[in-house]
């Protein structure tokens, strides 16, 4: 029978204290690469930075959403931005999506996002659709996140993931189509220009 060790359980204070170089997040207390996985035995250890195609896609989102929001109260962000969606409880996940948008300027601090953004998108990658179609997408919809978009460069595609009443709905989006940014009435995300490489 194989033994079963308790692992240790992280927080945003431990968070804190690595270094910002070294690209991890806490989700409920473990701690993740910021593009893989788990990290199973020891502390924070450097990761690989994402490729070339991740950061064309999340760039051409967040620079549609910056134009859109010019002048405008709602704010967004590209990573590292750290969130932590536990800041009034135990403050055990501190996490870096590629795109956050934050309309409650009471929410934002010097260290970032304290709660939950009103829009949270994820660029997918092989090391971490799991984390971002399961881990993310559980712990997103717990925390209210009221949008959440996952990025799908493999396929060219973006699922919508809408929170109404306690559930995610979500809509399928195609390169070839303009999605709608529901937190964000009258924005219009062009998938063509996001996946144009």
């Amino acid at each position: 029978m194989p033994l079963h060790r308790e692992k240790r359980q992280y927080t945003y204070a431990d968070y804190l204290a690595w270094d910002e170089n070294e690209r991890i997040e806490i989700i409920d207390g473990i701690p993740y690469h910021t593009y893989g996985g788990e990290i199973i035995e020891g502390g924070p250890v450097m990761q690989a930075a994402p490729s070339r195609s991740h950061q064309e896609i999340s760039g051409e989102l967040y620079r549609q959403l910056a134009n859109f929001l010019r002048g405008k109260s709602c704010k967004v962000y590209s990573a590292p931005f750290a969130v932590r969606l536990n800041a009034d409880g135990d403050d055990d996940t501190a996490i870096e999506p590629d795109i956050s948008v934050v309309c409650d300027r009471f929410r934002l601090d010097d260290r970032g996002c304290k709660g939950a953004p009103d829009l949270i998108a994820e660029v997918l990658s092989p090391s971490t659709a799991r984390k971002d179609r399961i881990i993310k997408f559980n712990k997103y919809l717990r925390a209210g996140v009221r949008e959440y978009w996952l990025v799908d460069p493999d396929t060219r595609t973006v699922q919508v993931c809408l929170l109404k009443d306690g559930l995610y709905f979500v809509s399928g989006y195609t390169d070839a189509d303009t999605a709608p940014v529901d937190v964000l009435p009258g924005c219009m995300i062009n998938l063509r220009d996001v996946f144009a490489e």
